[in-house]
């Protein structure tokens, strides 16, 4: 499976009261290399989890790895944060849809199906998305 991880997905899959966790476990078994994301998705999986070196141990075991350059894609970022100013987008969000137009064969794995539906990659097209049910 190739995918692009954010937050919610991740503190699901550390965090076994999450609601989410049976199905970020079940999504994590189907893993076959490293999902990619950004520092700011760590940081603030780090602090939904209230445990930096949780985080870490993500990447030290390969669940993850950081695929990301905010500063190489500023311009972009900055762009989709003007666009989708209305919906008051974090920095985590605006880096994952850049990284969807960079890597179009990942789909993002996320709990925040409602943003994610409204965001678009390359102007117009639609996010693939792996989403509880």
């Amino acid at each position: 499976m190739k995918g692009i991880a954010d937050t919610g997905f991740l503190v699901a899959f550390a965090n076994r009261g999450d609601e989410y966790h049976p199905w970020a476990v079940t999504v994590a078994e189907r893993v076959t290399e490293p999902l990619l994301t950004c520092e700011a998705v760590l940081a603030e999986t780090a602090f939904h989890l209230r445990s930096v070196s949780l985080a870490l141990a993500m990447i030290r075991e390969g669940l993850i790895m950081i695929a990301f350059d905010c500063n190489k894609h500023l311009p972009r970022i900055d762009a989709l944060a003007a666009h989708y100013a209305d919906r008051s987008p974090d920095l985590a969000d605006l880096c994952l849809i850049r990284m969807s137009e960079l890597f179009p064969k990942h789909s993002v794995i996320t709990i925040d199906r409602e943003d994610f539906r409204i965001y678009r990659r390359n102007k117009r097209e639609t996010i693939p998305l792996t989403c509880p049910p």
